[in-house]
C-alpha cells in the first residue's frame, strides 16, 4: 500500500503524520509526505520521500507581526485573499501529483483544501486527522478561533451550535468559490459545505485521551487514536547535559516556531530567578537569547524534547500540541502562555488536569510569570503531572497505521 500524508504548517503540523508515516514504514508499507519545504531534508533522512508544497513556512512565518497584549497578529484582508488563492493552486497542483500511484490520502488540519477532492477524483479513501478535539464540530465545544482575522476564543457562556454554525459559513465564504472551480475542472460535482467536506463525516483526531479527549467518548463518529510521536532516542547536546547535571532541575523556556512577546527572554530570565532557578532557552523560530552571561542560564537550539522534560523542573512554553504533549508525557509541570488558535486549549487542559497553569494570553511580565511559575512548582502539582504522565498512551501512531492498513484492506474487498 502506498500513502500520502498531507499538511501545511509549522513542525507542531508536521511532526504527527512523520510519526505516523514511521510507523507505517515500519508495517511495510511506501509513505510519501507532501509538507511544507522547511522540513525536507528531515524527513527525507529518515528514508522517506517528500513533495514540498508552498513557500518556507518559517520565512513566512517570520512576516506576521509578533504577538502580545492578548491580541492575536492580524493579516490584512487583501494580504489573506492572495494567501488562500495561492495556497489553493499549490494545493491543487501539489497534492495531486504527489498522490500519483498512492491507495490511501491523509490529510491533517482544517487547510487540506484541496486533499479531499484530489482523494474523490482518483477514487481513493481519504481520511482526515486533527491534532485538537476543538477542530472537530461539536455542540460541547466551540470552534478554535481563527487568529489571523483577529478572533479571539469564545466566552463560556457561547452557544457553541451557533459558533459552529457561524465557523462553516466563514469557510464557505472564504472557499467555497476556488475550491468549486477547481473541483469543476476536475469534473466533479460542486460543494455546498467546505468545512465538513474536509473535515469528512468520521474524521480522525491525534490527541491522547486524558489530555485532549472528545468530550463524547461514545460517538463512533470520531476515531480517537491517541497522540502521534516520534520516538526521539537522540541523546542531549554534552553541553546541556552537563549544565543539567551540575546542579537542580532548571527551568524550561521555549515558543516553538511562535513569533515570541516584545522582552520576553528577559522575563522569563528574570522570573526563574525571582525563584531560585536555573534556566534553559530554547531559541527557536524567533531566537530567544540570554540577557547576560551568567552561568545559571543556557541557550540551546533544537534537542530531544522527550529526553530533556524528564530533567527539568517545569516547561514554560506557547502551548502547541507538540510540546503541550511531550512536557505531559515527561511528567513535567507547565506554564503555558496561549497566543493563537488550538494553543488557548491547551492551556486550558493544562489547568483543569491541575498539570500546571494558564497564563493569560497577554504579554507576560516578571510578577506575572513568576506567579504562575510558583504554581506550576508546587510539589502537589509535580506529583499530578507524574501521575497523568503514567496514564497517558505511547501508541497513537501505531494504532493510526494499523487503522489505515484495514481501511485499504476493506477498500480492496
Amino acid at each position: 500500500m502506498r500513502v500520502l500524508l498531507s499538511t501545511i504548517g509549522s513542525r507542531g503540523d508536521v511532526q504527527p503524520l512523520v510519526a505516523l508515516a514511521l510507523q507505517l514504514k515500519a508495517l511495510g508499507e511506501d509513505v510519501r509526505l507532501c509538507v511544507p519545504p522547511d522540513f525536507r531534508d528531515w524527513i527525507e533522512s529518515l528514508g522517506m520521500q517528500v513533495t514540498p508544497i508552498g513557500p518556507e513556512v518559517r520565512k513566512a512565518m517570520a512576516k506576521i507581526p509578533a504577538v502580545g497584549d492578548g491580541k492575536p497578529p492580524v493579516i490584512p484582508p487583501e494580504d489573506r485573499r492572495r494567501m488562500v488563492e495561492q495556497t489553493v493552486a499549490d494545493q491543487f497542483e501539489t497534492i495531486a501529483a504527489a498522490a500519483r500511484g498512492c491507495d490511501v490520502l491523509v490529510g491533517a488540519t482544517v487547510l487540506q483544501i484541496a486533499a479531499p477532492s484530489v482523494a474523490e477524483k482518483m477514487g481513493i479513501p481519504y481520511v482526515f486527522a486533527a491534532y485538537c478535539p476543538r477542530v472537530v464540530p461539536s455542540a460541547d465545544h466551540a470552534p478554535l478561533p481563527l487568529s489571523m482575522q483577529g478572533q479571539l476564543p469564545a466566552p463560556p457562556t457561547a452557544d457553541n451550535r451557533a459558533l459552529w454554525c457561524e465557523s462553516a459559513e466563514r469557510f464557505y465564504n472564504t472557499w467555497a468559490a476556488l475550491l468549486n472551480a477547481r473541483r469543476a475542472a476536475l469534473g466533479l460535482p460542486p460543494i455546498d459545505e467546505v468545512l465538513y467536506h474536509i473535515i469528512t463525516e468520521q474524521p480522525w483526531l491525534a490527541s491522547d485521551p486524558v489530555l485532549g479527549p472528545w468530550p463524547d467518548p461514545a460517538d463512533d463518529a470520531v476515531l480517537q487514536t491517541g497522540a502521534w510521536i516520534v520516538p526521539d532516542e537522540r541523546p542531549l547536546p554534552p553541553e546541556l547535559t552537563a549544565f543539567l547535571d551540575s546542579d537542580d532541575p532548571p527551568v524550561y523556556f521555549g515558543f516553538g516556531s511562535m513569533r515570541a512577546p516584545q522582552d520576553l527572554s528577559r522575563v522569563m530570565i528574570e522570573s526563574s530567578r525571582a525563584l531560585g532557578r536555573r534556566a534553559v532557552v530554547a531559541r527557536g523560530w524567533t531566537n530567544l537569547s540570554l540577557v547576560d552571561s551568567e552561568r545559571d542560564c543556557l541557550a540551546i537550539d533544537e534537542v530531544n524534547q522527550q529526553a530533556l522534560f524528564k530533567r527539568v523542573a517545569a516547561v514554560v512554553h506557547h502551548g502547541g500540541a507538540g510540546t503541550t504533549t511531550a512536557a505531559a508525557m515527561a511528567g513535567a509541570p507547565q506554564v503555558v502562555i496561549p497566543q493563537i488558535y488550538d494553543q488557548h486549549y491547551w492551556a486550558q487542559r493544562v489547568h483543569e488536569l491541575g498539570i500546571g497553569t494558564a497564563h493569560a494570553p497577554e504579554t507576560p511580565s516578571t510578577e506575572s510569570l513568576g506567579a504562575a511559575l510558583q504554581h506550576a512548582l508546587r510539589p502537589d502539582v509535580a506529583a499530578r503531572a507524574k501521575s497523568i504522565a503514567a496514564s497517558m498512551r505511547i501508541d497513537g501512531a501505531l494504532t493510526a497505521a494499523r487503522h489505515l492498513v484495514n481501511l485499504k484492506s476493506l477498500a480492496r474487498s
